[in-house]
């Protein structure tokens, strides 16, 4: 894979160092006031065209990211091709932060999307002396964690409708008072999460709107039309 764009310094103008004939990727003046926070301001914000690489498993984590906009997926590519989708990202998560010294998976654009890079050592220094900064990461580990546990639980031990159910749930959950939602995702990046292949998404997903649990408005939208059933499938 190419190298990603923000294999550069950082402590330096970013601008210099992003290739200004690739339309896909640019990088704008640190700090956006849309991203909350004590990680807020302190990095480049970065921009990654759809199924764009911002990491490659194996490359060097010395830095991670925060996602400002879009939808990231972190992955594993196979010895025999076939890719597992370890995790989806929306705006407001961090991903990329590794424990060792490596990335142990890798991460691209579902679609169009703006991340925040930090530098990894810059930010475990202002940890040690900001009580706010130290919660906010601890509070990311943790619940990267339990999603990790819980997409285990799921490959393991549910089946089929089981699994779409509880993908469905998980992504109403993330926007609460909506009704609808639209997927960046594609039935086959579903597939490669849920462990499944694209046709037995496809038929789960039409069996779960002749059950009256979903509508799917569009190939993309999908309309919740009983919450409750639909939880129901997922406990």
């Amino acid at each position: 894979m190419t190298q990603p764009a923000f294999s550069v310094d950082i402590s330096a103008p970013i601008a210099r160092h992003m290739p200004t004939s690739d339309p896909r990727t640019k990088a704008t003046a640190a700090g956006s006031s849309e991203t909350g926070g004590a990680l807020r301001g302190i990095g480049p914000v970065l921009h990654f065209a759809q199924d764009r690489d911002i990491y490659s498993e194996g490359d060097t984590a010395d830095v991670f990211f925060k996602l400002v906009s879009g939808v990231v997926r972190t992955c594993k590519f196979l010895n025999d091709g076939r890719r597992q989708i370890d995790s989806f990202y929306v705006a407001g998560e961090v991903f990329g932060l590794e424990a060792g010294d490596a990335h142990s998976l890798c991460a691209e654009a579902v679609n169009n999307c703006t991340v925040i890079c930090y530098r990894r050592r810059g930010l475990e220094a202002l940890a040690a002396n900001d009580q706010a900064l130290s919660h906010q990461l601890f509070s990311h580990a943790m619940k990267n964690l339990a999603r990790a546990q819980q997409h285990s639980l799921s490959l393991g031990r549910r089946n089929a409708v089981e699994k779409v159910a509880a993908f469905l749930m998980e992504l109403f959950e993330n926007a609460p008072d909506a009704k609808v939602i639209t997927l960046a995702m594609t039935r086959q990046d579903i597939a490669d999460y849920l462990g499944l292949t694209m046709e037995t998404v496809s038929r789960t997903l039409s069996q779960l709107e002749r059950g009256a649990f979903i509508e799917l408005t569009t190939a993309r939208e999908i309309r919740m039309k009983d919450r409750t059933a639909l939880r129901s499938l997922n406990s």
